[in-house]
């Protein structure tokens, strides 16, 4: 596959994590989340203050068939700047996954699913 077909195939799943972030934040727009370039050093996804309180992840995006989780993890892991990393990886004809820390599942799912009243 070509390079340009590779990125443009990147772009779609940030343009989809983009999308469904502006869909789901309370009060953002195209302009507080932004994919950034391809090919461009740093998180795949722009977040301003305002969509970053909200979302206080690092993302890293990767549509790929034969994909290195492990690498992908540390380039995520390795851009997150005190963030909670989040990769968002696909291949065709399957949807779209995120993968987080698992202690930070467990710790989401306590606070979220197990909360005591």
């Amino acid at each position: 596959m070509k390079t340009k077909s590779l990125k443009q195939k990147g772009r779609v799943l940030q343009n989809y994590v983009r999308d469904k972030l502006i869909e789901t934040l309370h009060d953002v727009d195209e302009n507080d989340v932004q994919s950034r370039i391809m090919g461009c050093a740093g998180e795949d996804i722009i977040l301003s203050t305002k969509a970053r309180e909200q979302f206080p992840f690092s993302t890293e995006c990767k549509n790929s068939e034969k994909l290195n989780i492990w690498r992908a993890w540390k380039q995520c892991t390795d851009n997150a700047n005190g963030y909670m990393p989040i990769a968002f990886i696909k291949r065709n004809n399957i949807k779209p996954l995120a993968v987080i820390d698992a202690e930070f599942f467990f710790e989401l799912y306590r606070q979220t699913i197990c909360k005591k009243d």
